[in-house]
């Protein structure tokens, strides 16, 4: 049985379950347009944007705050994905600027992807035609793009690039 809403730690970052009253941080967190940019919904730092995207994550995903020293820098989510039942993905996932560009992304989804292979045989990550950077982040992870399909996300329906990692892949990424 898959939790979806564990607390995982790697003593550098936690992440632990989303409640509502976490919606101030991390729409704070969140408030940056250029956390945005290139993304699908690239107005979604506006409040009544967010606040449509915080109540998706409440309701359709597992979500998990992202904390350092406390402080909320991000979420990420566990979901099926619209056109996959029966599969994992990880998603909805966005980090403070303060924290791109070095090891967070990678230490945040090792939490996530350890924890999901204990559960499944594979993960999927579903990201936005033209988000490079976070295509990548999810390529330096070991995922393989598949396809190109149109999803329902926290906007509505919208295309995107489907990533699969492995369990094979992943532990022959980290050396298990």
């Amino acid at each position: 049985m898959f939790d979806g809403q564990p607390t995982l730690s790697d003593g550098t970052f936690t992440l632990r379950p989303l409640t509502p009253a976490d919606q101030t941080h991390l729409r704070a967190a969140a408030s940056d347009p250029l956390i945005w940019a290139g993304h699908p919904a690239s107005t979604r730092h506006l409040p009544e944007v967010f606040n449509l995207y915080f109540e998706k994550l409440l309701t359709f995903c597992q979500t998990l705050i992202i904390a350092h020293d406390s402080q909320t820098i991000g979420c990420s989510a566990y979901y099926t994905g619209s056109t996959q039942p029966g599969t994992i993905a990880i998603g909805y996932t966005f980090i403070t600027r303060a924290y791109w560009g070095g090891q967070t992304n990678k230490a945040i989804k090792t939490l996530m992807l350890n924890h999901a292979f204990q559960s499944y045989d594979a993960v999927w990550l579903h990201i936005g035609p033209d988000n490079i950077r976070s295509q990548k982040a999810t390529q330096k992870l070991g995922a393989i793009y598949t396809h190109t399909d149109t999803m329902d996300t926290a906007s509505g329906p919208t295309k995107m690039q489907f990533y699969k990692l492995s369990r094979s892949a992943w532990r022959d990424r980290i050396g298990h």
